[in-house]
C-alpha cells in the first residue's frame, strides 16, 4: 500500500490558480513547504506570486492546480504537459492528510449538491462530526479542529476527480451521467471515465452506488 505519510511536507509546490480552493491550499501547504502561485489573471499580485519565466527554471515537487484550469489551454500547458506526473489536487492533498477518517464523495452530473447536503443533515441529525467539503464551495483543506471521528462528505467535480492521483474514498456515489463539461473532456467516454475514477480508485473494501439503469 501506498504509503502518503509526510508525502506534502518539506517539498516545494507551485499553486496554479488563486481561487477559493488555492487560497486555502495555500494557507495549508505553506505551514510546512515552500508554496509559490502563479494564476493566469496577471491583475493579482501577492509575495508568493511568481512569473511564468521564473516557473520553467524552479524545480517543483508537485504542482497544484485548481480545477478549474484547463491544461490543454492554460499559459502554462507545455510546462503541464512536460510534468504531468506532478500535477496533483487539493482532494490528493487531504486524503494524504485524513487517511484514516470516514470520506463520501458524490458525484454525477445532477443532483451532486443536494445529495451532498442531505446526507450531511441526516448525519448532523445522528450527533455525527460530519463536514460538507468541495465542489460545494468550501475547499478541501480549509477544515480545522479535525477528529479521528470526523466524517466528511465530499461533493467531487470531474475536473477534481480527473486530475488527482491520490485520492480515496471509502464510500463513492455517481448519482448520474448525462453529456456535460464536454468543451473540457472532450468526449462522453472521457468525461464518464473521469466520473468512473472516483470508484475505480477504490481499495477493495470499500462501498460504490452507482444506478443500474445509468444513462450514458
Amino acid at each position: 500500500m501506498l504509503d502518503l505519510r509526510n508525502k506534502f511536507k518539506n517539498k516545494v509546490i507551485l499553486i496554479y490558480g488563486y481561487g477559493k480552493s488555492g487560497i486555502a491550499s495555500f494557507k495549508y501547504l505553506n505551514q510546512n513547504n515552500k508554496v509559490l502561485i502563479f494564476d493566469d489573471n496577471k491583475k493579482l499580485k501577492k509575495l508568493n506570486f511568481v512569473s511564468l519565466n521564473k516557473v520553467k527554471k524552479i524545480k517543483f515537487d508537485y504542482v497544484l492546480i485548481s480545477p478549474g484550469i484547463n491544461i490543454k489551454k492554460c499559459s502554462l500547458k507545455k510546462y503541464l504537459h512536460k510534468f504531468k506526473k506532478k500535477i496533483i489536487t487539493d482532494l490528493d492533498v487531504f486524503y494524504a492528510e485524513n487517511l484514516s477518517n470516514l470520506k463520501i464523495a458524490i458525484t454525477g452530473t445532477n443532483g451532486k449538491s443536494t445529495t451532498a447536503e442531505l446526507l450531511f443533515k441526516i448525519l448532523k441529525f445522528h450527533k455525527k462530526d460530519v463536514r460538507i467539503l468541495g465542489n460545494i464551495g468550501k475547499p478541501m483543506l480549509s477544515e480545522t479542529n479535525i477528529k479521528p471521528s470526523t466524517i466528511f462528505v465530499i461533493e467531487a467535480s470531474s475536473y477534481q476527480i480527473d486530475y488527482s492521483q491520490y485520492f480515496q474514498t471509502d464510500h463513492a456515489m455517481i448519482l448520474n451521467l448525462s453529456p456535460d463539461h464536454l468543451e473540457r473532456h472532450g468526449t462522453i467516454q472521457k468525461y464518464t471515465h473521469a466520473k468512473f475514477k472516483l470508484i475505480l480508485n477504490q481499495k477493495n473494501n470499500s462501498f460504490a452506488y452507482i444506478d443500474a439503469k445509468i444513462n450514458i
